[in-house]
């Protein structure tokens, strides 16, 4: 499997701001390339808190990439994955229409009944718990696969980037840094979670972009 993650910060590093509503961070360039990125991917995950914050589609936005991906015998646009541990995900959020699949990565304490829902909902349900009721990334990687799923694609949020980090799955990251300052403590930044305080990981700086009115950094481990 092959991650990429791909995220738009603040100049200070926040995703978004501490009422963890959806910021604009970046312009139109920079969304015409997300829009690349997610076309030339199998499946494109996010973290639960993302959906119930944001209600994302997480589909293709031009035409013309969805035609390409249906002339070269793929869906029309790409998986769609939720990191979700105990199934919090309402049965009424976009990304469980029917425009592409959808799957919900679960642990073993998500509430039967509300698997049941999202099952009825169009999802469909990997479990792949780990410790603490958390969800085993390279066990959901793993099932992923035997789903035809090779190249994913990350866009949030700090939990899920940090736990990916931490289990040594990123292969790529491109970081878009916009020209604004959020602050707050609480507010989200790129790798939340527990954080390292030894072994941080280390990345290679492949290359630096002016983009919009603010700079694209692509990083490679």
């Amino acid at each position: 499997m092959y991650v990429h993650v791909n995220a738009a910060v603040s100049v200070d590093g926040k995703l978004s701001s501490r009422r963890r509503e959806q910021v604009r961070i970046s312009g139109d360039d920079d969304f015409d390339r997300v829009d690349r990125i997610r076309a030339a991917a199998d499946a494109v995950l996010v973290g639960v808190g993302t959906v119930l914050a944001d209600d994302p589609h997480l589909t293709l936005d031009e035409e013309d990439r969805r035609v390409q991906r249906l002339r070269n015998g793929r869906p029309a646009t790409p998986a769609r994955v939720v990191a979700d541990s105990r199934a919090r995900t309402p049965t009424d959020a976009r990304i469980l229409d029917d425009e592409a699949t959808t799957y919900l990565l679960v642990s073993d304490r998500a509430d039967p009944d509300r698997l049941d829902a999202l099952r009825d909902a169009g999802a469909e349900i990997l479990e792949a718990g780990g410790d603490g009721g958390r969800v085993d990334f390279r066990a959901a990687f793993d099932a992923l696969e035997t789903e035809g799923v090779e190249r994913t694609m990350v866009e949030g949020g700090g939990e899920v980037i940090f736990s990916l980090f931490d289990a040594g799955l990123v292969d790529e990251l491109t970081l878009y840094v916009g020209s604004l300052v959020i602050g707050g403590s609480d507010a989200p930044t790129l790798a939340d979670g527990d954080g390292f305080v030894d072994q941080f990981p280390r990345l290679d700086l492949v290359d630096v972009a002016r983009v919009d009115d603010g700079v694209l950094l692509s990083y490679e481990d």
